[in-house]
């Protein structure tokens, strides 16, 4: 009964109007969306992320994400009445008209309805619990291939990812607005760790006892390079169903242009290769795979491995 008195409670809020463009929170969201950084006003510690459409806002209030405020236009109004109850009392509740909406929201077809809220944290730990089944996004630029790639890890039954640099290029911000977009929703639940140097991450996987295996899309190259360097049988490269995915373990998946260096290669336990058909006419290899496509094959056999019905 508390529950649902609380809840009528929230129902009853009248939102704040806002009519000038100029308003600092309109101003806000506009920055937030557009993927700007931005920082809790209440709680300047804290970065925050926008987030919009109804089902992403309900997916960051569901996940229990800090929210700072809610914006809704007049086409919005009608999503409100069913994410009330997951709206903190601390949160600003706020209203403005369609035309100032759009001007705020990145999107072309606006739902109405947008958040701010504090990026989920994640450490190393949350990473390794249980038996780990990990995403390593490194040197990935493509938000929509970083967004695909951490829906599709939540699917298959990853319990966390990570984000990091290679070739000198970082990936893409998982709480970017497109990334979020093609996550559905997904990178605000899964465990996702930002910022950490590709060789301090490897370490700490190796002192977990975390597998890592660096997918591979070219298996020649890499056996050629793993010889030279000594390590041929180290970097022998295993095909998706050789691989014990049932133990902790971790994927890398590399720049969508580049792959992955050799060095990097070279750091982790094994390399993994999608077998691909050969092209009729040239009887070479097609080309290499999308990443987030390549990623998928390979967390769907983890996910058959370990028990996926």
């Amino acid at each position: 009964m508390a529950l649902a008195a609380n809840a009528r409670g929230r129902a009853s809020r009248v939102p704040e109007l806002i009519t000038s463009r100029e308003n600092r929170w309109l101003k806000q969201f506009r920055a937030a969306l557009a993927g700007e950084k931005s920082r809790d006003p209440v709680h300047p510690d804290a970065e925050i992320i926008g987030v919009e459409g109804p089902h992403r806002v309900e997916a960051a209030l569901r996940a229990g994400l800090q929210a700072a405020a809610v914006l809704v236009g007049e086409a919005g109004a009608r999503h409100l009445p069913a994410l009330i109850e997951w709206i903190p009392e601390s949160a600003r509740l706020l209203a403005t008209s369609d035309s100032l909406f759009a001007q705020a929201a990145a999107t072309e077809a606006p739902q109405g309805i947008a958040a701010l809220v504090q990026a989920p944290q994640t450490c190393f730990d949350d990473l390794v619990r249980g038996v780990p089944l990990l995403l390593i996004m490194a040197g990935i630029q493509d938000p929509g291939n970083v967004g695909t790639l951490l829906r599709t890890a939540e699917a298959f039954g990853a319990t966390g990812a990570a984000s990091c640099p290679a070739w000198g290029t970082g990936t893409a911000d998982p709480f970017g607005p497109k990334a979020l977009r093609a996550s559905a929703g997904s990178a605000l639940r899964l465990p996702v760790l930002r910022g950490v140097g590709t060789p301090v991450l490897l370490a700490q996987l190796r002192v977990a006892g975390v597998r890592v295996y660096a997918t591979s899309p070219d298996a020649a190259s890499f056996t050629e390079k793993s010889a030279t360097a000594g390590r041929e049988n180290a970097h022998k490269p295993l095909l998706p169903w050789e691989v014990n995915w049932r133990e902790p373990a971790a994927l890398m998946v590399g720049n969508e242009g580049a792959g992955l260096p050799a060095d990097l290669v070279r750091s982790c336990d094994a390399v993994v290769h999608i077998p691909q058909a050969m092209a009729r006419e040239a009887g070479a290899p097609v080309d290499s795979l999308n990443a987030a496509v390549a990623g998928a094959i390979l967390l769907y056999e983890a996910a058959r491995q370990r028990g996926l019905s």
